[in-house]
């Protein structure tokens, strides 16, 4: 017997499954199918409902009409309030007339207890019809239409590759031969959602809008990327018919997902100019997390971990709310709440509001949702009156823990959306403390030093769920698309093999696949640094320090900022300002506030002297610098307006370059961010957060643009590859790790049983908190190891202190995740806890660099171009915490003389003084010549350059007799002759123009 491969074949099979599910067939006579066209509804089927669910309502109704064509007015109504509110709305919240509430779909109820509810739930009417002649205008038909209740709110065009079609041309059809203006297609009136369908793939759109139809993928993902995975006797896209449009499944997309987003449209001056409403149906995986996590709450109960590791671009927003608004409505069979409040830990703004007309619409109602934006007496009072959904900050997060540890009665969500940290940098006050007339070189060591030592947000996190003990009445919900090893520990799910996994997975790769996001490492171009220093300085040096205090040096002198300014205004303007239709932007991201700065200023100069326009730049730091005795800087003063209008401001068609140290480079999102130039080094998530900000598309904008001047293409590769598909931590920490801590500070002979004894009786008897004289007890006895800790020899100290600091952050996190009693770990811990902070500091030998020290050349070129590529490897492995303490290795220390002859070797380009004299008189005769004089004054350096070199070379030629080694290696090195050429003609260029 033949098969039939044939499209028909197809919506057959797709027709039959619905049939056997619970759909009726539904075939229009001549009078049904042109009240269709007219309509827009089945007008039986929705009669059949009405009279079927509210045959009292409907008679109530019929009498006050009081006409015998009272059914006409009846449907008058409820098509003119569709016209009114919108289709999903009356869907949702029914009709009123003439004081009767009729519903027009009932949802499936949380419980069982009210029998009409479930009744009415189980008349709505499911109806499948196939090839649908919807117009008078044309012969054109739709594949296949699925009504509930006489609503026609589902439309699909449906191909099969095996008659050489597919699901793009089922789109090209939609955009082409069905007219937005045909009732059956205006925007949220009849149907809601179209679906193309081939037997591979789905996508959807919420709106036609001719050629301008914006369809997404509606796919499970395939090993990490798009598409869907092979089935077993089955299409790859049964999931549509056999999951997703099941009754109770499509009712609960209507009732719990669909929602219309509002947004407002502003001019320059932040005028409104109009609405835009946007009708957001969940893509497949966000409809996916909300509904396993739901699943899996009913079946295990409160207090679990959930770890969703979605990418940037999988709409985390939406599933926040979906989730919250989800997780607050959960009731058990004797409908009591599941929980008693839903509190959202977000620093984005957007979600606010997004989350409030989301759950308004869902619930009609306000008072739901409550945004803690005063102080913790609000978010206490939130808290005990168990309202809904509670959105707060991080800073509050602390607070939330300790007052949820105190209503141990009440059971809590808690969804984390901590990717996204304040975009005004680090909650550390640090940041923002004042740098004062410092040198760059001292201006970049201390923000360096600063970021180091701020916590991540993620282990902030963590860090305040295991200050707070553990609350078996919580259940946390953590949103990240890049996990730490210790939220993969804290949050994640040990799978089969031992390895803790996020319950839910979005991959970056399946996102950039999809075209959510942008691959931010495919246009990748690095800078190499060439450069000399001198210095009559012999004294005896660390290496590893005086190696970087030179290299900051380099970094942070002048010529170096002018040198990168100039390739990045010049890049900006030659291969980034005329995209998106000259909407383009960029970001650079800088190594200290300090330098941001300078940079600031350089740029602004350098746009000045070559009188560019339609680039002007803004910069982004935190606290105030003081540059010089009278010189003092703040961001808002460098910009003109205050930091809050900063975002917004860039936006704007008035500003270009956003020059940034620390700010923005997380949480962060302009889509017109195409193109940035990175001056900082970079690595981990680090890396993977501040590159990110270019993935963010818009219309217009198909790739992005990195130039680095500091950090390596292969470390860029090894800080992206383990977030690109899965990432799991490969070992979980092993408790044992506490034992070999403890007998490292017993080894030192700076704890005594004795006193931990008795600091362990003073702590439980809560005497601290009662008294001053508690305190005074503490103090005693914890002086006497530091009294022991001060005879220890420097080594050490700093084996002891660094146990000591491992000791007290793995304790507490182990107490999170497993359970163990030990009492002398425990005895230690409260001691070391107290010790710790009573140790002296660490101190460092300085090194300062000497005052001879010069940069006596510098140079910048190009060392790479292209694609940074990333492997399809499945789950990446990432290491938890580590074991044991490291042996402190007493650095050597060497003549500085040797240190900067290793940096000019490696960096260097080797000159003699004959070949200065040399360079000099070819560049004298240069500048006398008025080709290149003309020619300097009408090109950007880099079109001069191009357009000189032939006669550069036959003047080098010409004076070959002069220095033949020199210009042999010219002829034959193409990396010296590059460094000569620069070198030479930007002397010209910059005489011409000065």
């Amino acid at each position: 017997m033949t098969i039939d491969t044939s499209e028909g074949g197809f919506e057959g099979n797709i027709e039959q499954y619905l049939l056997e599910s619970g759909y009726e067939s539904l075939c229009f006579d001549k009078p049904s199918l042109a009240s269709l066209r007219s309509s827009g509804i089945d007008k039986k089927m929705l009669w059949r409902f009405l009279e079927a669910t509210q045959e009292k309502e409907l008679n109530h109704l019929r009498r006050k009409y009081s006409i015998i064509n009272a059914d006409d007015k009846i449907l008058e109504r409820i098509l003119n309030e569709v016209d009114r509110k919108g289709l999903l709305d009356v869907l949702r919240h029914g009709v009123r007339d003439r004081g009767v509430h009729l519903k027009l779909m009932y949802n499936k109820p949380e419980t069982e207890l009210n029998r009409t509810l479930v009744e009415n739930h189980e008349k709505n009417i499911f109806a499948v019809s196939r090839q649908v002649y919807y117009t008078h205008e044309s012969k054109n038909s739709l594949d296949m239409v699925l009504f509930v209740n006489g609503f026609p709110l589902i439309v699909m065009e449906l191909k099969n590759q095996l008659t050489n079609q597919s699901v793009f041309d089922g789109m090209k059809q939609f955009r082409e031969t069905r007219s937005p203006k045909e009732l059956m297609f205006q925007f949220n009136k009849r149907a809601l959602v179209y679906f193309s369908v081939d037997t591979d793939e789905v996508y959807m759109t919420t709106e036609l809008k001719a050629e301008h139809t914006k369809f997404l993928p509606f796919n499970l993902g395939n090993q990490g990327g798009k598409g869907n995975p092979t089935c077993e006797d089955n299409y790859r896209t049964y999931y549509l018919w056999e999951n997703v449009l099941q009754q109770d499944s499509l009712l609960d997309i209507i009732f719990k997902f669909i929602y219309i987003k509002k947004d407002d449209i502003k001019d320059s001056n932040g005028e409104l100019l109009y609405q835009r409403k946007t009708l957001i149906f969940p893509r497949y995986h966000q409809l996916d997390v909300v509904r396993r996590i739901e699943e899996d709450v009913r079946k295990v109960s409160v207090g679990q971990n959930y770890l969703i590791q979605h990418s940037a671009g999988s709409g985390k927003t939406n599933s926040i709310s979906w989730l919250a608004h989800r997780l607050s409505k959960m009731h058990t069979q004797d409908n009591k709440a599941i929980f008693d409040s839903v509190i959202v830990i977000t620093d984005r703004r957007v979600l606010d509001k997004q989350l409030q007309d989301a759950v308004y619409q869902l619930e009609h109602k306000a008072g739901t949702v409550e945004r803690i934006d005063k102080d913790s007496t609000q978010l206490a009072q939130a808290i005990q009156s168990s309202t809904r959904i509670v959105i707060t900050t991080l800073q509050k997060f602390p607070y939330v823990l300790d007052k949820l540890a105190r209503l141990s009665n009440k059971q809590y969500a808690i969804v984390i959306d901590e990717a996204h940290s304040s975009q005004g940098g680090k909650s550390s006050k640090a940041m923002s403390q004042v740098l004062s007339n410092m040198s760059l070189e001292e201006a970049y060591e201390q923000d360096r030093l600063i970021e180091e030592n701020l916590t991540d947000v993620e282990e902030m996190i963590v860090e305040d769920i295991v200050k707070s003990g553990k609350q078996t009445n919580v259940s946390y919900f953590a949103f990240t698309a890049t996990p730490k090893p210790k939220t993969l520990e804290r949050f994640g799910r040990k799978n089969s093999e031992g390895h803790f996994v996020p319950f839910h997975l979005y991959s970056m790769r399946q996102a950039i696949e999809e075209g959510f996001i942008l691959d931010v490492l495919q246009n990748y171009t690095t800078y190499k640094t060439y450069y000399n220093i001198i210095s009559e300085s012999d004294e005896k040096v660390l290496k590893s320090e005086a190696t970087k205090k030179i290299g900051r040096f380099v970094s942070l002198h002048p010529h170096n900022i002018s040198q990168k300014v100039e390739v990045i205004v010049e890049h900006f303007k030659e291969r980034t300002q005329h995209k998106l239709n000259g909407h383009a932007k960029a970001m650079l991201v800088t190594s200290s506030r300090l330098h941001a700065v300078r940079y600031k200023l350089a740029m602004d100069e350098y746009i000045k002297k070559r009188s560019y326009r339609n680039m002007e730049t803004l910069v982004a730091f935190s606290g105030k610098i003081e540059d010089g005795s009278e010189d003092s800087y703040t961001e808002s003063k460098m910009n003109g307006f205050s930091e809050n209008e900063l975002p917004n401001k860039f936006h704007s068609p008035d500003f270009q370059v956003l020059i940034v140290a620390e700010k923005y480079q997380t949480g962060f999102d302009e889509p017109l961010l195409q193109t940035m130039y990175v001056d900082k080094p970079l690595s981990g998530v680090k890396a993977v957060q501040t590159l990110s900000r270019l993935n963010r598309t818009c219309p217009g904008k198909s790739d992005t643009f990195i130039l680095d001047f500091v950090n390596e293409t292969d470390e860029i590769q090894k800080a992206f590859q383990p977030y690109y598909e899965a990432t799991a931590l490969e070992s979980e920490t092993d408790p044992n790790l506490l034992y070999e801590l403890k007998d490292v500070i017993d080894q030192s002979e700076i704890v005594t049983f004795d006193e931990l004894d008795k600091l362990a009786k003073i702590v439980m008897s809560a005497e601290l908190e009662s008294s001053a004289k508690g305190q005074g007890k503490l103090n005693s006895v914890i002086d006497e190891g530091v009294e022991r800790f001060g005879q220890l020899d420097n080594e050490n100290q700093d084996i002891v202190r660094d146990a000591m600091i491992k000791y007290l952050r793995t304790y507490g996190f182990l107490l999170q995740i497993i359970d163990f009693a030990d009492i002398e770990l425990h005895k230690m811990y409260l001691y070391v806890n107290y010790l710790i902070r009573k140790l002296p500091k660490k101190t460092k030998d300085t090194f300062t660099l000497p005052d001879d020290v010069a940069l006596k050349y510098y140079k910048i070129k190009e060392s790479s171009s292209g694609a940074i590529g990333l492997e399809k490897n499945g789950f990446e492995y990432v290491q938890g915490v580590g074991n044991g303490v490291s042996s402190v290795v007493e650095e050597e220390k060497v003549n500085f003389s040797d240190v900067i002859d290793k940096l000019n070797e490696r960096f260097g380009t080797e000159f003699k003084p004959e070949d200065k004299l040399f360079m000099d008189q070819i560049t004298s005769r240069m500048n006398s010549d008025e080709m290149f004089v003309m020619k300097a004054r009408n090109n950007s350096f880099d079109n001069f350059v191009l357009g000189v070199e032939k006669q550069s070379q036959n003047i080098l030629i010409d004076k070959y007799e002069t220095n033949s080694k020199f210009v042999d290696k010219y002829l034959t090195d193409g990396e010296f002759k590059e460094f000569v050429l620069t070198y030479m003609l930007k002397d010209v260029y910059e005489k011409v123009h000065s």
